[in-house]
């Protein structure tokens, strides 16, 4: 009797045994460390804006809503992007569509191939130009196709709506939007928080390039100012003033080593059923100026 009880004792061990060998000894805790896993991609750049290479994770401080995080390592960000680029075509690019035509092959040269670029005009509608492609010849062919239309209007904050959501049915764990635009007149009327809102959804980082001084004096115009600079500053992007046309395509190069040479950083957050308000990431060196945009398709956020 007690021989047939050891028996079976020994079968059971042995079959908890391989339950264990088949499921793990712990089946929950790879899932859980996963889900408190974040990630950032950071550009870190000097006081003249280029890329700072060599970094480690002692040179970043990430923080959500104030409280210090955990960073677990850190790389260089190779994943692909979608690149929106939006020009401005209208009446007031006039004397700026040739720079900006150089600007834009320059950054499509640096970008293509690897990524995948849409051109959009602003001029009285948002109108895709070149659809989303890594083919850098047919985006310079839609390029050489840029001309400004006479007595249009600029539709920047309609076209930022739409390519967010565009660019929410799209996969690419990284999507920046480039508007690369006048000062001149805005003719749609949308609420600049309502579309800093679209591009927080989206999980896109807004890069913009203004040429000359803008002019408030009008509402449209207003709730364009609150977007470039809330809209950059709260999606990990940048907002840039440029004084002379010919500075546009100086500008979109710089912008092309920016994001070609941005950091991946994953960092560690404690459990917890309400996401954070605010993720900043900074640096421990004063020469350096970091900016970061959350993964897109994290779950738990």
């Amino acid at each position: 009797m007690r021989k047939a009880f050891r028996v079976r004792l020994a079968l059971a061990s042995a079959f908890a045994a391989a339950l264990v060998l088949a499921i793990g000894p712990y089946p929950g805790i790879h899932a859980q460390a996963g889900a408190r896993e974040r990630t950032l991609f950071v550009s870190a750049v000097d006081s003249g804006g280029e890329p700072v290479n060599g970094l480690d994770a002692d040179d970043f401080v990430i923080a959500e809503d104030g409280r210090r995080r955990e960073i677990l390592r850190i790389s260089s960000a190779t994943e692909p992007m979608d690149i929106a680029l939006l020009a401005d075509n209208s009446a007031a690019a006039s004397g700026v569509i040739g720079p900006l035509r150089n600007g834009l092959k320059d950054f499509v040269h640096e970008m293509a191939g690897d990524h995948q670029i849409a051109l959009i005009g602003l001029a009285d509608r948002p109108t895709i130009l070149v659809d989303y492609t890594s083919n850098q010849m047919r985006l310079e062919e839609g390029i050489n196709r840029l001309f400004s239309m006479s007595t249009s209007g600029m539709t920047l904050l309609d076209a930022l709506v739409e390519v967010s959501g565009g660019l929410r049915r799209r996969d690419a764990t990284r999507a920046v939007i480039v508007p690369a635009v006048t000062a001149g007149v805005e003719f749609t009327n949308r609420y600049g928080l309502d579309v800093v809102e679209s591009l927080k959804q989206a999980g896109v980082a807004l890069h913009a390039l203004m040429v000359g001084v803008a002019d408030y004096g009008d509402v449209p115009s207003r709730e364009r100012g609150v977007v470039l600079a809330a809209g950059s500053r709260e999606t990990g992007g940048q907002y840039v003033t440029l004084l002379t046309d010919s500075s546009m395509r100086q500008a979109l190069r710089k912008l092309a080593r920016q994001l070609s040479a941005q950091y991946k950083v994953v960092y560690s957050r404690p459990e917890s059923l309400i996401p954070p308000e605010k993720t900043e990431v900074t640096s421990r060196r004063s020469d350096v100026t970091m900016r970061g945009t959350p993964a897109r398709g994290q779950t738990g956020d």
